[in-house]
């Protein structure tokens, strides 16, 4: 049997294609498309690269840069090394704020995400035009400011405001909601809930549609409760949102300054002071070295919130989704 020049070298003109890696014939041309392409991809993220660069990495390099340093509005900047790092770990009020911060996030982030389900999944069952007025209005809360969510709930939690006035008629109360420290950071978590629930539900509700009907069709075939359905189903297939949500619900709820502020400016007796709180308090108390102390308990907070992410996604393996 005789072999072709084209057989002999799949790379020559006259060849129809060439095998790549898998062993699939592709068109000759395409290996000098490949550097084209590449070229054209890099030039697309250019923009946003350099942005990324100047507007977040360099500022963020230069932080840790100062963070070297005794930083005084009444004299020139000294070098410390480390000195500050050791003064913020040693501050029995900054670890205080990351607990605080912890307990603001594990009641809002659950919370949040289960309620959101909950919605999304009845959303889910309606008419289109009803479901359309549902995402609209629950979406609501996402456009409100969190300072006017603040004052609204300052005024709720009043002595004769909404909240004891329905404990009064339940015979109860009245509450001193954000003077108590056990119950002023849950009173707090109540808005925090309800400002992230329009953005969480609609993606938990865009995540749910993405989940094919045949699915639960042969579920419910199979006699499975709405809950079987829900955990075996649901979940399973959500779990690339439900991971999104909760790492940046986790992060955001660490970083939350705007409700605890106007609240209870962090009282009472420290119990709402989140670690933006605290690093606000101390920048703004004017102290000789605030800035330098503040700059570097932001940075720790930095590395806090990336550790806790990394550590969620070692723990949580992301797959690939499943497509119906």
């Amino acid at each position: 049997m005789s072999i072709t020049a084209a057989q002999q070298h799949p790379a020559a003109p006259g060849a129809a294609g060439v095998e790549d890696v898998t062993g699939e014939r592709r068109p000759a041309g395409a290996a000098a498309k490949r550097p084209r392409d590449n070229v054209t991809a890099y030039l697309m993220i250019a923009p946003m690269v350099i942005l990324l660069g100047i507007f977040v990495m360099w500022p963020l390099v230069y932080a840790f840069y100062l963070s070297g340093f005794e930083i005084s509005f009444y004299s020139d900047p000294e070098f410390v090394g480390l000195q500050f790092y050791r003064y913020v770990l040693e501050d029995e009020r900054f670890w205080a704020s990351l607990g605080v911060g912890l307990y603001y996030a594990a009641m809002v982030v659950p919370t949040g995400m289960f309620i959101s389900l909950l919605i999304a999944s009845f959303i889910k069952t309606l008419s289109v035009r009803m479901a359309s007025f549902l995402k609209t209005t629950i979406y609501v809360p996402a456009v409100v400011s969190t300072v006017v969510a603040s004052v609204l709930f300052v005024f709720i939690y009043q002595d004769q405001g909404l909240a004891n006035w329905l404990l009064g008629a339940l015979n109860a109360g009245p509450v001193a909601w954000l003077n108590d420290p056990a119950l002023a950071l849950p009173a707090i978590a109540v808005p925090g809930i309800w400002l992230g629930l329009g953005l969480t539900t609609l993606i938990m509700l865009a995540g749910l549609l993405d989940i094919p009907e045949s699915y639960y069709e042969s579920a419910r075939l199979d006699g499975a409760s709405f809950v079987q359905r829900t955990w075996y189903i649901t979940i399973p297939l959500l779990k690339n949102v439900l991971l999104y949500l909760f790492v940046t619900g986790t992060v955001a709820a660490l970083q939350m300054l705007d409700l605890p502020l106007i609240m209870t400016n962090g009282g009472p007796v420290n119990a709402t002071t989140t670690p933006n709180l605290f690093i606000f308090n101390t920048f703004r108390d004017g102290s000789e070295y605030s800035v330098s102390f503040s700059l570097t308990a932001a940075l720790l907070l930095f590395l806090v919130l990336g550790g806790i992410s990394a550590l969620v996604f070692r723990l949580i393996s992301s797959e690939k989704a499943i497509d119906g």
